[in-house]
């Protein structure tokens, strides 16, 4: 079953949060629904990086923008940062790229390309207009000293009842998010063998909200009733 199915991904806009594969499960889902002939946006309320192989829009108008939408039924909107290669939130507000996309899917966190992350009171940057917002957690970072896997560390740390040096549990791990309370369904990413799988499950029943396990990269998720 596909990501976008398995995720009821509904049209409008999608906000994906947290660490661990927002970018790559922000692609998938543009492809499927792409696939599925529906007009997807991607974009973002922080920084992305452009995606490689797909038309990238800037500086357009809606007209434009919906031009470029008839040619190629997945394309990225944002504004180039020129120190970074990044880019930011587009020029157009959403409530204009939904009237022109039957889907937005939005990345409105960062995470330093770390497998985990604390929220700083500024983050995460969800549109109010999301219908759903998804939160990755990277399994990857489990088993490792928390001062390496985690974004904002210090923040984390305190959130866990932990220390830096310590290492990352699924019991810390489920703290975290238990506490943030961020987002209406996980998605524990990195799940590539039956060792992570049986990790990511133990971690998931922690949560207090739906939960999804598997690989977004293999396109395989597995929701944990």
């Amino acid at each position: 079953m596909e990501l976008s199915t398995q995720l009821n991904i509904r049209p409008g806009v999608t906000a994906v949060i947290g660490s661990g594969g927002k970018t790559s499960l922000l692609r998938t889902l543009g492809e499927e629904l792409a696939a599925q002939g529906k007009r997807v946006i991607l974009t973002t309320s922080t920084h992305i990086f452009p995606f490689t192989g797909m038309p990238c829009i800037w500086g357009a108008d809606e007209g434009e923008t919906a031009a470029a939408l008839e040619t190629s039924h997945l394309i990225c909107c944002g504004t180039p940062e020129e120190k970074t290669g990044k880019l930011t939130a587009p020029g157009l507000p959403l409530s204009a790229l939904m009237k022109i996309a039957d889907y937005v899917i939005v990345e409105a966190d960062g995470s330093k390309g770390l497998p985990l992350k604390a929220h700083g009171p500024h983050e995460p940057v969800i549109p109010r207009e999301s219908e759903t917002v998804i939160c990755v957690v990277g399994l990857s970072g489990l088993g490792k000293p928390l001062r390496e896997v985690c974004h904002r560390p210090e923040l984390y740390a305190w959130l866990a009842g932990a220390e830096e040096s310590d290492i990352v549990t699924a019991e810390t791990a489920a703290a975290v998010l238990n506490t943030e309370n961020l987002g209406t369904v996980y998605v524990i990413n990195q799940a590539d063998t039956r060792q992570q799988e049986a990790e990511a499950k133990r971690l998931g029943r922690m949560l207090r909200k739906p939960c999804f396990i598997g690989s977004i990269r293999e396109r395989r998720l597995k929701c944990l009733l």
